[in-house]
Parts: structure tokens; C-alpha cells; sequence
């Protein structure tokens, strides 16, 4: 577990008042807008910063306790840093790197070198020097120099923030890897939600210097004070999935969830795979029969659970599910035409023939099926499947 309070003034005006707690394995996204206030947390967890107030405890041990006068060293923290950029030294080829940071712990090595190189794929470029890589080649080098020096906790500053997005497809399968295999927990800094959807199981969401949400990832981002995280046209619901069937003669598959199932394109997942649905409140449209003839594949009954006026023309219709719930953007006008209200039984369209088959690649989702194929082998990954609805005519994207 990896608890943290901590306080922290700036004399350019910046407060952080950050107060969460972590999972001790997996990965727990810090995720926000730029300038938000996540790399501050994990440079005090580091210990490159120091709170004014407060304290940070890992499975236990307190690296700082302002109230009680602890404050460990960097070096006796344990802990692995991967930054934005790789920061590799330039005068040393690939394995020298690699070494450097086997050679800087003094820990017992739980985590070899072969297996290290094995699982980044980098066993190619151990002769190479820095300047011969690419972004995904670099990071994929630094992640393993963070690794080699043994750490009990891992952070990552945005390090897929200065890759273009062939490079983000490339690399993170070998992040999908190391979060599944090693077990380490990982403090994921992004204001990216497709990297967030992808490698975390838990979100503290940070906004303002504060941590507004913490918790599992579908509970999370479902939330509606999420909106000025991540923007009144990205808010939407998700749910944990599991591959259920596939159409090949449709070229479609079925995913399913506590309260249903959900039709989109085919997934490169077997039967029983693990899947992630995001469905976003505003591809979602509701009646008040169940829809018939309409081509709308996605249909799921519930009940108004609440109505909330929101900026503009806009309104937010939570329905409630058997056992989870959606909700639904629609224009106020709607709700006073189709008299919605609280306790009505209505229907939740989502359409399938909107939705695109993408193995990699970040443009802005709609709704999105994320689902792990088996491991991918050391030299050659293969990255997630994604799938993404993608609606016609894309309103402006919104500032909260």
C-alpha cells in the first residue's frame, strides 16, 4: 500500500494538497491536465522534492514525515524514475546503460538482466549507442535501467508524452508486460485517458493541486466531477468485460458485463479475454419504448436515476442498470420534450456500426473496447486491440 498526504506552496502561487492511497502492485494512473499538479507527488515520493507538510509511506516504511522529522535519502528510497525523456547517457552504448543501473543498488537482484532484456525486447541493441535509437527504443532502455537498479516501486513521468503515436503503439505492449508480469506498483503520471484505459487498475485523478478521485479505474472515470479532468465530450461510463463470442461472418464480436452485452467489431482476443468498455455520455441516445426498427444494435433498459442540468444547452441523464449504470448527454430540450424525470424506464442506444477496429494509435475515442491479447514475445509485440466508436460529426471538444 502507498499512502500519501502531503501539502506543498510555491511562491508562483501553485498549492498541491494532495491526499491518497495506492494499491501495493499494478499500476495507479496520476492523472490530470497539464500543470495539475501529478509529477510534484511522485518528485516527493522520489524524495527530489520535499513537501511543507505531510508524509509518504510505502508497504509500511515512511520515506518523510515532516511531523516527525523523516526524510530519507533518494538513494535509500528504492525507487525506479523513468522520465519523458529517456536521459540516457550518450557515451555508453545500450548494455552500459543497462549495467549502470544494475551496478547503482546495493538490493538483492530479483530482476536479472536477461529477463530484463527479454521482456523490453532490446536484446538487439545492446551494442547500439543512444543516438542510434528511436523514442520507443530509448524509453524501452530507460524503463530497463529503472528496473535493473531492483526498485520496490516504479514511477513514470509521462514517458510516452514526447513519442508520436506510432511510437506510443509501439511501446506499450512492453508496459502492458511489465505491469503483468513483475507485479511492481506503478505510479503512472498522464493526462492522457487512452494511456489511463490501457495500463492502470486504479486512478487518482488530480485536478487543481488536489486529488479530487481515487479508486478503482471503471469507478473512477464513471464519475461526474471527473469533468474537469477530462472534458464535457470525453465523460463517460465504462465497464469490465469479458469477450463472450465471435461473428466472423459479421466480422463482430460480443463482450459482455454485469448488467448485459455490448456488439462491436471483431476483437483479436480469444473467447474469455478480459475486456474494457468505454462507452462516453455523449454517444449514448435514449427513448422511451424499446427501439425497434432502427439500426442501433446497442440496446440496454434501465432507470432515470438522476437529471442534472449542466452548462450550455446540455443535461446529464444517469440511468441505472440492474447492477451498474450509463449515462447519457443530451440537450435540455430533449429532456422537456420526452418529459424525463427520475424513476422513468427507458432505453440506452449505443451504436455498433459506428465503431473502429484499431490494433494501435490514440486518436480522440468515443467509446472504445480495450482488450489484452496473450503476452507478446520479447522481439516481436503485438500491441492491444483497440476498438473505438467514432461518431460522425464531432462536436468542438469542450473546455470545463
Amino acid at each position: 500500500m502507498i499512502e500519501i498526504d502531503v501539502s506543498l506552496s510555491r511562491a508562483t502561487g501553485f498549492t498541491l494538497d494532495a491526499t491518497f492511497t495506492a494499491p501495493g502492485a499494478g499500476v495507479t494512473a496520476l492523472f490530470g491536465r497539464s500543470g495539475s499538479g501529478k509529477t510534484t507527488i511522485i518528485q516527493i515520493v522520489a524524495g527530489s522534492v520535499k513537501p511543507d507538510r505531510g508524509h509518504v509511506r510505502v508497504d509500511g516504511e515512511t520515506f518523510v514525515d515532516t511531523a516527525k522529522g523523516v526524510d530519507l535519502p533518494i538513494e535509500k528510497r528504492n525507487v525506479g524514475y523513468v522520465f519523458q525523456d529517456a536521459r540516457l547517457f550518450p557515451h555508453m552504448n545500450v548494455e552500459n546503460n543497462l549495467r549502470y543501473g544494475e551496478r547503482r543498488t546495493k538490493r538483492a537482484r530479483t530482476i536479472s538482466f536477461d529477463a530484463v532484456v527479454g521482456m523490453l525486447g532490446i536484446g538487439h541493441l545492446l551494442a547500439r549507442r543512444p543516438h542510434t535509437l528511436s523514442g520507443g527504443e530509448k524509453q524501452r532502455v530507460a524503463i530497463g535501467r529503472a528496473l535493473l537498479a531492483q526498485p520496490r516501486l516504479l514511477l513514470m513521468d509521462e514517458p510516452l508524452a514526447s513519442l508520436d503515436e506510432m511510437r506510443k503503439g509501439e511501446i506499450l505492449p512492453y508496459l502492458e508486460r511489465l505491469r503483468d508480469e513483475l507485479k511492481l506498483p506503478i505510479l503512472y503520471v498522464s493526462h492522457s485517458i487512452e494511456e489511463v484505459l490501457r495500463l492502470s487498475s486504479a486512478v487518482a485523478a488530480v485536478a487543481d493541486g488536489k486529488v479530487i478521485a481515487c479508486g478503482p479505474l471503471a469507478d473512477v472515470l464513471s464519475r461526474p466531477e471527473l469533468l474537469p479532468v477530462i472534458g464535457r465530450f470525453d465523460v463517460g461510463t465504462i465497464f469490465e468485460c469479458m469477450v463472450t463470442a465471435h461473428d466472423t461472418a459479421f466480422g463482430l464480436s460480443t463482450v459482455s458485463f454485469a448488467d448485459g452485452e455490448l456488439r462491436v467489431p471483431l476483437v483479436g482476443s480469444p473467447v474469455g479475454a478480459p475486456a474494457r468498455a468505454r462507452i462516453r455520455s455523449r454517444d449514448v441516445s435514449l427513448a422511451l419504448s424499446r427501439p425497434m426498427d432502427v439500426s442501433v444494435t446497442n440496446r440496454l433498459s434501465g432507470t432515470i436515476a438522476r437529471i442534472t442540468r449542466a452548462e450550455g444547452p446540455f443535461a446529464d441523464v444517469e440511468v441505472a442498470l440492474a447492477h451498474t449504470k450509463l449515462t447519457a448527454l443530451v440537450t435540455q430540450e430533449s429532456v422537456q420534450r420526452l418529459a424525463l424525470e427520475p424513476g422513468m424506464t427507458v432505453w440506452a442506444m449505443i451504436k455498433a456500426v459506428t465503431v473502429d477496429s484499431r490494433p494501435s494509435g490514440f486518436s480522440s475515442p468515443g467509446a472504445e473496447i480495450l482488450s489484452p491479447p496473450a503476452s507478446p514475445t520479447p522481439e516481436a509485440p503485438r500491441p492491444h486491440r483497440l476498438l473505438r466508436v467514432v461518431p460522425g460529426g464531432n462536436p468542438p471538444r469542450g473546455t470545463p
